[in-house]
């Protein structure tokens, strides 16, 4: 994403950030799915890319607890400050080295993580999916072998025609790139082993799920950091 692309994109979470929650509340079902792909365990450290106003974060904690850490970052202030109120509320401690839960008001092209993690979410995260940049740095701090889970909105089949716009309309009001939904894992994919995905939502939505690559830092480190099987 570019700076303006990044501005844009914290505008829109500026008007939606108070109802957030509630226009949440019909893919949570598939947001305990998709955590569940991750197969947290005791000691794990997991990250919730994109984290909005910290939703996933007691399903996170309850998988890695005891002994793990949830990471966190979002880059809308508005809903990081709906993250840092939920934390709260909870009495998840935010505080001192090893505090179970870490999260930070930061964009994903420079949120700097105090260790790797064992998992990564990425939840409803298309603008995220999309930049190169983004993923590069964010996977770059993972360890290899990581697990990956994903959700998020795509296109229908190119032959349904007119139908995309319904896609469309819902997912502009919230990402800067919703023209671009053709195949919005396209980007992470290269970087994953075992990479597994299905449609859901009657085909407007999809989940994933993988492991980083075992070569992956090697990769990175490259001239340009090309992704697997970019040519």
């Amino acid at each position: 994403m570019t700076p303006e692309e990044r501005e844009g994109s914290i505008r829109k979470y500026r008007r939606h950030a108070a109802g957030y929650d509630r226009s949440a509340q019909r893919t949570m079902a598939l947001r305990r799915e998709v955590i569940g792909l991750l197969q947290l365990r005791p000691g794990d450290v997991v990250l919730d890319v994109g984290a909005g106003t910290g939703l996933s974060y007691e399903w996170l904690l309850a998988g890695v607890q005891p002994g793990g850490r949830v990471l966190a970052f979002e880059q809308s202030p508005d809903m990081f400050a709906r993250a840092c109120d939920r934390a709260a509320a909870h009495g998840w401690h935010t505080d001192g080295e090893g505090a179970p839960l870490w999260h930070v008001c930061a964009s994903a092209h420079e949120v700097q993580l105090p260790c790797a993690p064992d998992a990564i979410l990425f939840n409803y995260t298309h603008d995220i999916l999309r930049s190169r940049e983004a993923l590069a740095h964010l996977l770059g701090q993972a360890r290899p072998g990581a697990r990956v889970a994903v959700a998020g909105m795509k296109f229908f089949p190119w032959w349904t025609g007119p139908l995309n716009l319904l896609p469309w309309l819902k997912n502009r009001p919230y990402n800067m790139r919703a023209a671009d939904m053709w195949s919005p894992w396209d980007r992470l994919a290269p970087w994953c082993e075992h990479w597994q995905r299905r449609s859901v939502h009657a085909g407007m939505g999809y989940v994933a799920s993988g492991r980083l690559r075992s070569d992956l830092r090697e990769r990175l480190r490259a001239p340009a950091a090309p992704a697997p099987g970019s040519g």
